[in-house]
Parts: structure tokens; sequence; C-alpha cells
């Protein structure tokens, strides 16, 4: 019991003892410095925006190559619908070439009736032949036809096919003074040459001869 109260007498006769603490405890995970807080915070909103512009710079670039796909289809397919339109045009083209191709010896025959001589009986028979003749040649040149001038011109032998050679000097060397059966364009296509005859020069000839026996 004395030895109890001797205790309690001694520690209140003590002081208070003040511990000091350096700071506050820190926490696992947690810096106590707020700048590092701070830079930590500052550090996470970067990565977040440079993540960002990333995948804005991705979807432009795959913007712009859907943008390039689109227009090489669109072009691809203009460049097919011109084709198709061309070839169509000349399907077209080819089926009326071949049609007219075949009514021109009925147009040579009507030529030939007309070529001859008329007489008073045959007058009112060649007029009708002429009418008959000049509707045929409006129909076929709304087609596209026209006819290969030939004599006259000098001989081409993209146009003219030369039947004869005439040695005269009334004409030029190379110029066609006959025409034995008319040639057509369709479209400024040959659809059939002329067939002429052609003035040779008589010293051409000659010149040619001597060269030939030499």
């Amino acid at each position: 019991m004395a030895s109890h109260n001797n205790r309690d007498k001694e520690t209140k006769g003590r002081e208070p003892e003040v511990v000091f603490s350096a700071g506050p405890a820190e926490t696992d995970g947690e810096p106590s410095d707020p700048a590092a807080v701070g830079a930590g915070r500052q550090t996470g909103e970067g990565g977040a925006v440079g993540s960002s512009e990333d995948q804005i710079q991705k979807l432009l670039l795959e913007k712009q190559e859907l943008m390039d796909t689109l227009v090489r289809r669109q072009a691809d397919f203009e460049n097919y619908r011109k084709r198709v339109e061309k070839e169509r045009h000349q399907e077209r083209h080819r089926g009326a070439e071949s049609l007219v191709e075949h009514i021109l010896p009925v147009l040579d025959a009507f030529d030939r009736a007309l070529a001859g001589s008329g007489d008073g009986a045959n007058a009112e028979y060649r007029k009708g032949f002429e009418l008959i003749r000049k509707q045929l040649w409006d129909a076929l040149a709304k087609q596209g036809l026209k006819r290969v001038e030939s004599v006259g011109k000098e001989f081409n032998p993209h146009f003219h096919h030369a039947i004869e050679t005439v040695e005269t000097s009334e004409y030029a060397d190379g110029v066609v003074i006959g025409e034995l059966q008319p040639g057509y364009l369709f479209h400024e296509r040959v659809l059939r040459p002329a067939m002429v005859r052609v003035a040779s020069a008589p010293e051409a000839r000659s010149a040619h001869v001597a060269r030939r026996d030499n």
C-alpha cells in the first residue's frame, strides 16, 4: 500500500513530456511533397492529351485513305461508263455500216439507170427514178454516208483504187481523170474506195521504161 502511494506521488510531481514529431506520417503510395503531387497530376494529364492527339491523327489518316479510295473508285467507274458508251456507239455504227454497205449496190443500180440517155418516152420514168434515188441518198446521208471526191483530185491510195493508168499530157501526173465506180465514206471512214482512172505523164512513163531496160 505504501509503495503504491509513493508511485502516485512521483507521477504527480513529474511534468508531462512533450513529444515533437518531424512531420505528418507518410502514407504508402502518396508523396508527402505537394510539388511532387502536382507534378504527378500534370504527367498523367499530359499522357492523356498525347494519346488523344495520336488517335485524332490516326482517324484523320484513315479518313484521307477512305477519301482517296473513293476518288479512285469514282474515276474507275467514270472510265468504265465512258468505255461502255463508246463500245455501244461503235456497235451501233457497225450495225448501220453493215446495212449501208449492203444498200450501196442498189444506189449503184440507180446511178447506172440514170446515166443512160433519156428520151421523151422515158422522161416521166426518169423523173421517178431520180426522185427515188434522191430519197434513198438523203436517208443514207443522214446516217453519215458521203461520196468520195475523185475526178480532178490527186490520186490517194486511201480513197482511190486505180483500175487503169492513162498516158496523157492533158492532165498532171497522178491526177484522177475518170471514175468507174464511186467510193463512199461512212462517218469519215472509208466504206468503199472509188475505182478510178489515173493520168500518167508520157515522159514519166518513158523514163520508167528506160530505167527498167537498164
